[in-house]
């Protein structure tokens, strides 16, 4: 049996508990696969109650204790998102032989762009290469996390809308009108969605994130946001919203459209139609729609499902980030 690899893992926490949910998943599927990892995080506060265990191979730092002395680099450095290791940290890499594998792990998007960057070097001082490594919905991108052995729940039987639907967003002024159309509970997450003590709905605590994958799959209808909560979502297999991560001027709607082309491809026009006006609805694109405001349910839950299994069928992250340290030059 080859030993096991060892990867530095980078992650800065720029928005709430997104950057540090995917990065902690990552390290996690990547110990239960053997190998042994280092997950340097400038605040790994939220893994006391996104992760209370731990994870056997997984090491928890302090982000700039990576610059200290005596820290050795491991074989494979990823960096999550952009986010560069500490200036000694990047020299002792150049002065290794052979220096790491360098991966920037990229935020997850739907746009076509991605398949054309995914698997791109880039030549770094003193000789090294950063390779930009895309999440994505398709064979030609790094696909999605997934870990081995992941349950995926079989179809509702619910044929309209109505139950429980789950809420993590962020500020989103739709949040009243979904609250008064939605045919059932909502049950807020902590953040946003929380924030209006007027607004109805069963306020839940921060939980693990097994716990948060359960939520999920006990509802009828999810509303998620930016990039773990999403991919989640998929997993779970129900109707769900998603809210783009806002950016200046809008930027955020091309990801929406884009996604949305992904979810709907080959959906009947109708529904296709009515997903849309909700979903820029929600993403503040468009009026909130005038009832019947659900679009045709049978169609959405078959179109979430559809999705979810060829989804299911390409290869996972994890699976093809390994691939791609192992095949990739560091200099």
């Amino acid at each position: 049996m080859p030993a096991p690899t060892t990867w530095d893992l980078f992650c800065r926490v720029i928005d709430n508990h997104g950057d540090l949910g995917f990065g902690w998943r990552l390290a996690a599927d990547l110990a239960g696969r053997g190998e042994r990892v280092r997950l340097w995080a400038d605040d790994a506060s939220a893994l006391a109650w996104m992760a209370p265990q731990g994870c056997p191979g997984v090491q928890v730092a302090v982000y700039d204790a990576a610059a200290d002395d005596g820290v050795q680099p491991c074989r494979v450095v990823v960096e999550l998102f952009g986010c560069r290791p500490p200036p000694a940290f990047l020299d002792r890499m150049g002065a290794m032989r052979p220096a790491p594998a360098w991966i920037d792990v990229e935020y997850l998007s739907a746009e076509g762009w991605v398949e054309r960057s995914h698997g791109l070097p880039s030549p770094q001082p003193g000789g090294m290469l950063r390779w930009f490594f895309f999440p994505g919905y398709t064979p030609r991108t790094g696909g999605l996390l997934r870990e081995p052995g992941l349950a995926l729940p079989p179809a509702p039987a619910a044929r309209a809308p109505g139950g429980p639907a789950s809420v993590f967003c962020y500020p989103n002024p739709m949040l009243p009108a979904l609250a008064r159309d939605w045919p059932g509970m909502l049950r807020l997450c902590p953040g946003a969605a929380q924030a209006d003590p007027a607004l109805p709905g069963e306020r839940l605590p921060w939980t693990t994130q097994r716990g948060y994958d359960a939520l999920l799959a006990g509802c009828a209808l999810n509303a998620v946001r930016g990039e773990d909560s999403l991919v989640r979502a998929i997993w779970a297999g129900r109707p769900f919203l998603w809210q783009a991560y806002p950016l200046e001027a809008g930027a955020q709607r091309a990801k929406v459209d884009a996604l949305l082309d992904r979810l709907l491809d080959g959906a009947d026009a109708g529904f296709a139609a009515a997903l849309r006006r909700l979903w820029l609805a929600w993403n503040g694109f468009a009026p909130w729609p005038a009832p019947p405001v659900w679009p045709d349910w049978p169609a959405w839950q078959d179109a979430c499902l559809r999705w979810r299994d060829r989804l299911a069928a390409q290869a996972d992250l994890t699976t093809q980030l390994r691939r791609f340290a192992a095949s990739r030059p560091a200099g």
